[in-house]
């Protein structure tokens, strides 16, 4: 079969697998209020869920909640409009052993955010309808931001990949639409596919690793830019099973997300299909096991081929502590930064549960269709500690060894450390 052939029969199987997850979607029963364990569907960086987390009790060291009345004036908003919100400010600076390939050694950024979402029907049950958002402004303070880091040190990957230099833009804007008592969500609009894709707890650049190679797609998937056009939905389709899907465009702009609209025609569509299995709905992302299918259409106007891959992660907690985990993924083209990659490590939730101690080693072999043959193997390590000063502000050092880089054969060995600081309201 010719590659051509290839990427259409995958192109055809990925459609009708979507349209089955659709069927199947379609045919689970309302399950009874005590069912639901209050979790959204998606990552921890899901507006709902990340709104629901910054609002948790933390028992942080210097006070929980100095903010108390704003957090109650939040709780009481909700209660009576649908109307819930959060804001946030984060930093990261990252420095290296060695000037990297422009003579730079270190950057820094910074990112302001204001999310949120809003339930115009259902109010008062599980099967609410409502808007949800998030705008942002993000933004540099010296040379480079840590978006391009990576590529400066040489190495095929990123470093938390959302503290780029795009100034104002648009990451969420969508209809959400709860059914079955909240075992169904629907989504239609402005997505960010890392919000339903591949969901591991630690994946969040904002509290989790900073090092790519630990997030979304272990760096073998291809992602669509944020506010990419699109539909996704997820359901539990037993107490323990549950399917995510979503089809989305392949390229969009978050600066001027309304051009989405405009891209529909090129016919250039990212499709993903998670099947997993997790103790509880309330547990999806520190508890599962998953594995998730991606095709992306071949573009000439981005001038990156068509492909596929699958993504494997185990992840167990054990008394609300230890969390091992091993994450794996293989990329046939597609775009993406890693033909092969694999991950394994650990999080620790340290101090009572409030602070966590992040540990975790990666393997990659570079894909040949975005950076050709002849790279060698890479590897990277990272170490880091989240520590939750207060209940809106935690700060998190960390330490990171790359092994290799691929682009730069100059040094077999880089060390990486930096701070990342955030503020939650």
């Amino acid at each position: 079969m010719g590659a051509d052939e290839r990427n259409g029969f995958m192109a055809s199987a990925s459609t009708w697998l979507l349209i089955l997850a659709c069927f199947l979607m379609a045919a689970v029963p309302a399950v009874s209020q005590d069912a639901y364990a209050g979790k959204n569907f998606g990552s921890p960086d899901a507006v709902d869920n990340q709104i629901a987390d910054d609002a948790a009790p933390s028992g942080a060291a210097l006070g929980d909640r100095l903010l108390q009345p704003w957090f109650d004036w939040k709780a009481d908003l909700q209660q009576k409009s649908g109307l819930t919100f959060g804001l946030d400010y984060s930093s990261v600076w990252l420095g290296s052993s060695d000037a990297g390939l422009s003579g730079l050694d270190d950057a820094s950024s910074g990112m302001v955010r204001f999310f949120g979402s809003w339930d115009l029907f259902g109010r008062g049950t599980r099967n609410t309808g409502g808007l949800v958002w998030k705008v942002e402004h993000r933004h540099k303070y010296g040379d480079i931001p840590p978006f391009d880091f990576g590529f400066e040190l040489g190495s095929v990957g990123m470093f938390v990949p959302p503290f780029s230099d795009q100034k104002n833009r648009v990451t969420n804007f969508y209809w959400r639409q709860r059914l079955g008592g909240g075992k169904v969500t629907l989504m239609a609009g402005f997505l960010d596919a890392t919000d339903y894709l591949d969901v591991f707890a630690m994946a969040s650049p904002w509290t989790g690793f900073i090092n790519f190679a630990f997030s979304t797609g272990t760096t073998t998937a291809f992602l669509p830019n944020d506010a990419t056009l699109g539909v996704a939905a997820g359901a539990m389709l037993t107490d323990n099973l549950y399917i995510i899907g979503g089809i989305t465009n392949a390229y969009a702009d978050p600066r001027v997300p309304f051009r989405g609209f405009d891209y529909v025609s090129d016919g250039e569509y990212f499709k993903s299909l998670e099947l997993g299995l997790t103790p509880s709905q309330g547990r999806i992302y520190h508890d599962n096991m998953h594995l998730t299918y991606w095709h992306v259409d071949a573009s000439d106007k981005a001038g990156t081929p068509g492909g596929w891959g699958l993504n494997f992660q185990y992840v167990r907690t054990f008394n609300d502590k230890l969390m091992p985990f091993v994450r794996t993924g293989y990329a046939d083209d597609g775009g993406s930064l890693m033909e092969m990659s694999a991950s394994v490590g650990m999080g620790y939730a340290t101090v009572g549960g409030r602070d966590q101690l992040g540990f975790a080693v990666n393997w990659g072999k570079p894909n040949e269709s975005s950076f050709g043959s002849g790279l060698n193997d890479q590897y990277a390590m990272e170490l880091f500690y989240r520590w939750q000063l207060l209940g809106q502000f935690a700060v998190t050092p960390d330490v990171q060894l790359l092994i290799d880089p691929a682009l730069n054969p100059e040094h077999d060995s880089i060390w990486v450390y930096g701070v990342r600081a955030r503020l939650a309201l």
